[in-house]
């Protein structure tokens, strides 16, 4: 039975990559002259810090756009307050998430149901979710759904088979 898996990869070199740039041209950007813009990468978020709230508002749209020329979906953002820091400086931690949870996997699978197609089946496996189907089309189909669909997190289709 050809099958297919729904996943939410987050491609870390990616995002290293745009955070680089973000931070040379915030380096010699007129506008960030004396501000000290700083963006860090870590594995599972990123810390923006600025001498303002305003250039540090800046400084995470210049990392959107960064991120955007590398295809890398702004879904997977999840930005936190900002912080005052010390001498009037702010600072912001940006979560990056990457997989399903249980509940958009719950809520993937019940799309599947809604879908009205007959012979289409879903299951979720870990941090991610397989769809079943009898015919290749009825899964194409599914993707053309879900590349439509709306969910908070960016989705991608692995393991196609037949």
């Amino acid at each position: 039975m050809p099958t297919f898996d729904i996943v939410s990869e987050l491609d870390l070199q990616e995002v290293r990559n745009a955070v680089d740039q973000a931070n040379r041209e915030a380096g010699t950007r007129f506008d960030f002259k004396n501000t000290n813009p700083v963006i860090e990468f870590s594995d599972k978020e990123l810390r923006l810090s600025a001498s303002t709230e305003d250039r540090l508002r800046a400084l995470y749209q210049l990392l959107e756009e960064k991120l955007v020329k590398r295809s890398v979906s702004l879904k997977s953002l999840d930005p936190g307050k900002i912080e005052e820091a010390s001498q009037g400086s702010a600072r912001q931690k940006v979560a990056l998430k990457a997989g399903i949870t249980q509940d958009v996997g719950k809520q993937i699978n019940k799309m599947v149901k809604e879908m009205g197609v007959k012979n289409l089946s879903s299951s979720i496996q870990g941090d991610q979710v397989r769809v079943t189907g009898k015919q290749r089309d009825d899964l194409q189909k599914a993707i053309a759904f879900f590349k439509e669909s709306d969910l908070e997190v960016p989705l991608q289709f692995t393991n196609f088979r037949d």
